[in-house]
């Protein structure tokens, strides 16, 4: 089994985004994660493959258990969701410090989550009050380069858009040389993801 460890802030759509791609449906209740996971059958370039999905919890009182989950892990998803500049902010302050601190030789990939509330009304004015504002896919883009990720991918658990090809990715980047910086195939062919 491929295993795939998903990181990030607590809230910013993880446990979602694993649900959503899992069960094919959003999840209909919030149940903040300790430590879960799930099992699909992908296939990927016409090859089936076995993926196990690894959840965490991105609560700081967790920082201790989270790296338990670490082992035999062959990619991880470091979430940011794209309202919440905060959770941006720490993927450089904290989950790639983590990562490479636990796991220095395995590859990640940056994700954007809750895409879909880039045009939300409600979630604009909360930003706005405090004076933020949705951050852009090239702000994403630009952060992936800076912390090395394999690429900068996009999605809505809610919509599902975008969603299936972070698994994808996720599986591509497994099989791709180590050493050998990659971009995703997507962006190779100069298209942003989203």
């Amino acid at each position: 089994m491929l295993k795939c460890v998903v990181v990030g802030d607590g809230a910013v759509g993880k446990t979602c985004l694993l649900m959503s791609y899992a069960n094919d449906a959003f999840p209909e209740e919030y149940v903040p994660t300790v430590f879960d996971h799930y099992a699909v059958n992908v296939t990927v370039s016409g090859r089936q493959h076995l993926l196990g999905l690894y959840d965490t919890a991105g609560q700081e009182d967790y920082n201790q258990l989270r790296p338990l989950s670490y082992p035999n892990t062959d990619v991880f998803l470091i979430c940011f969701s794209v309202v919440n500049p905060a959770s941006y902010h720490n993927v450089q302050e904290e989950w790639v410090p983590e990562l490479k601190s636990c796991m220095p030789h395995v590859p990640y990939i940056l994700i954007g989550t809750q895409i879909d509330l880039r045009d939300d009304p409600k979630t604009l004015a909360r930003l706005l009050q405090m004076k933020e504002k949705p951050l852009t896919y090239e702000q994403g883009l630009k952060l992936a380069r800076e912390i090395g990720a394999q690429c900068y991918l996009e999605c809505s658990a809610l919509t599902q858009k975008g969603l299936k090809t972070v698994f994808d990715e996720a599986i591509l980047t497994i099989f791709s040389p180590k050493k050998q910086k990659r971009g995703c195939a997507a962006c190779r062919s100069c298209c942003a993801i989203v």
